[in-house]
Order: structure tokens, then C-alpha cells, then sequence
């Protein structure tokens, strides 16, 4: 039996998920949380096998909160079921600690052998993972620090520095100063360019 932590700040998104789940005898849908607090709560109160986690919840989430599992519970295998594109996002989770990433656009059948492979000792990453794992430092965005990148993900989606500082508990002034060295790494100069790189990495 595979025990399961199921993590997603949408109902909808996790009654599916649990019917999906639900369908295979093998697994055990042994706890489910709505963001990233609650999810790391459970983990360090039960034992799970894998966890299934959205990459963007509100509070401690994304790489962060992959980090933060892996300390508690570090023989936790954990899968990333993500709208954003592999990618651009599977080469930093899987380096974070996590097993496995599954886009939301993906058929259940996917996720399905991703919690198998991984919960046996594997790694789940599609093509196009794979091929930016090969690619990755060539892409600029690939030179920014996990916490630069968390900042950059919000900003490009809309948040404003103190939404943003308030979500990664961080002050104003280091998410400006996070923001700061964005910049100059991958050569902009404002707010608008980075949207503009986001769309055009397809990082939004």
C-alpha cells in the first residue's frame, strides 16, 4: 500500500485527484491539506510515501516548501503536480528534492505511473524535463538562486513586493533587493522586462 499526502489550495482540483486515486487499490489517500502549512503539519505528524503537491499554494510553498519536507522527512518521495511547464520548472524542484513533476494538463494515467515510480525509488520527468535538465545553463533564469526565482514567479504573476514578501515571509526591502539582483542577472532593467522574459520563457 503507498501511502498518500495529497496537497492543493483547490477542492475542485483535490476531489478529482482523490477519484483518481481512488480508482487504484495500491494507494491510500492518507491525508490532504490546502496549502503549504498544513501540508508540512501532516508531515511531520504521519508517516506518508509520497506526497502530490502543488507547485503554487498560498503560504509556504514551491521549492520552498519541497526543502522544507525533505528535512522533516527525508525518505518522503515527492511528486509536483504543476500548471506551470516542466520545462522551466522540473530541473529546480528535482533539485530541491523532490521525485517526480506532473504537469496539471497531463492525463491521469501519467500521474498514476509517476506515484508508482517514484514511490518505488524512481524519478518522474518527461521529455521536455529532461531536455531543459540537458539545456539549463544556457537559460538565464537558470542562474538565479532558488529564493530569486521564488520572487521572480510572483512578481511576473502579478504580486505586488509586499504580496510577495508577505507569502515567503521575507521583509520589503529583501524581496527589492532579491528583485535588484534579478535584474542585473539576466540583463533587465524593470518590472515589465521581466514579465516580458517570463512570457517569453514561458515561465507565466
Amino acid at each position: 500500500m503507498i501511502r498518500i499526502l495529497l496537497a492543493d489550495d483547490h477542492k475542485i482540483v483535490r476531489d478529482g485527484l482523490r477519484r483518481i486515486l481512488a480508482a487504484h487499490p495500491e494507494f491510500e489517500l492518507a491525508g490532504e491539506a490546502a496549502n503549504g502549512d498544513e501540508t508540512l503539519a501532516l508531515a511531520k505528524a504521519n508517516d506518508y510515501d509520497v506526497a502530490v503537491l502543488d507547485m503554487s499554494m498560498p503560504g509556504l510553498s514551491g521549492i520552498d516548501l519541497i526543502k522544507r519536507l525533505k528535512i522533516e522527512r527525508p525518505k518522503l518521495r515527492i511528486v509536483v503536480l504543476s500548471m506551470h511547464g516542466e520545462d522551466q520548472y522540473a530541473a529546480r524542484v528535482l533539485k530541491a528534492g523532490a521525485s517526480g513533476y506532473v504537469g496539471k494538463d497531463s492525463a491521469a494515467e501519467l500521474l498514476v505511473g509517476a506515484i508508482r515510480k517514484v514511490a518505488g525509488g524512481g524519478v518522474h520527468i518527461g521529455e521536455a524535463a529532461a531536455a531543459s535538465l540537458v539545456a539549463a545553463e544556457q537559460q538565464g533564469h537558470q542562474k538565479l538562486s532558488d529564493r530569486e526565482f521564488e520572487v521572480l514567479r510572483l512578481l511576473v504573476a502579478g504580486k505586488s513586493p509586499t504580496d510577495v514578501a508577505e507569502q515567503l515571509h521575507l521583509s520589503v526591502k529583501t524581496v527589492s533587493t532579491h528583485k535588484t539582483r534579478m535584474l542585473e542577472k539576466l540583463g533587465l532593467k524593470t518590472t515589465a522586462d521581466l514579465v516580458r522574459y517570463a512570457l517569453e520563457n514561458k515561465l507565466l
